[in-house]
């Protein structure tokens, strides 16, 4: 794998591929989102504060409120995005990428106590690291993702080389991994190119180096219909 990716297949036969969202980003998506609950939690304190017994109730509610359904509501009403996660360019899918509903919102936020043990998320932080989609147990029970946004479709920008026909078919997953190479080649050193390039040693013909990535870019050119 060239990067941490989730492809779903579509039912109309097209494949999306999103970027998954590691544990860094979503936990300060986390603290942002914290520190909101907090600005808003004061706010109402100070108008609860000369309400009584009744103003503490209000207190109650307001922080069962933000804690539990602050999270679940944002995702359902804001495209997946908490103001956290929509300020770190994060959203929340579900598995087969379609938008979350709140099923699945709810599962996720009520099971953070679970995540939470013992302490800071420490179960939570254990489970996202331990499986390749970053999925906390919470996302494991509303079978969600957690994965960056694009707010625009990416040009693909492949370099232009001569093109040169696989030396057998290719399937359509393999026919992804050339192409997303040859695009991210320009942006990997020479030495990590050539080392991901010598892994394909069946189309390279056992080239090594800086031959063996001029070969996949020249295959990728061919690909997308260069002469």
């Amino acid at each position: 794998m060239l990067d941490t990716t989730a492809r779903i297949g579509t039912p109309e036969g097209i494949e999306l591929t999103l970027r998954v969202a590691g544990p860094v980003p979503r936990a300060l998506a986390w603290v942002l989102d914290l520190l909101i609950r907090g600005v808003i939690l004061v706010a109402i304190g100070f108008g609860a504060g000369a309400l009584g017994q009744f103003g503490a109730a209000v207190m109650l509610l307001s922080m069962f409120l933000l804690e539990w359904l602050y999270p679940a509501w944002f995702e359902v009403n804001w495209s997946g995005s908490t103001p956290g996660k929509r300020a770190l360019g994060l959203m929340v899918l579900h598995d087969d990428g379609t938008p979350v509903r709140w099923s699945a919102a709810l599962t996720r936020n009520l099971l953070r106590a679970l995540d939470f043990l013992p302490f800071m998320y420490f179960l939570g932080y254990c489970a996202m690291v331990s499986n390749r989609d970053f999925k906390r147990l919470g996302d494991f029970a509303a079978n969600t993702l957690v994965v960056y946004r694009d707010e625009k479709p990416r040009p693909l920008t492949i370099p232009e080389a001569a093109p040169f026909a696989p030396p057998f078919q290719l399937s359509a997953a393999e026919q992804r991994t050339v192409l997303d190479f040859a695009e991210r080649s320009a942006r990997l050193t020479p030495e990590r190119s050539a080392e991901l390039a010598e892994i394909a040693s069946s189309l390279t013909a056992g080239r090594s180096g800086d031959a063996a990535t001029g070969r996949l870019v020249a295959l990728a050119n061919h690909l997308i219909g260069r002469r």
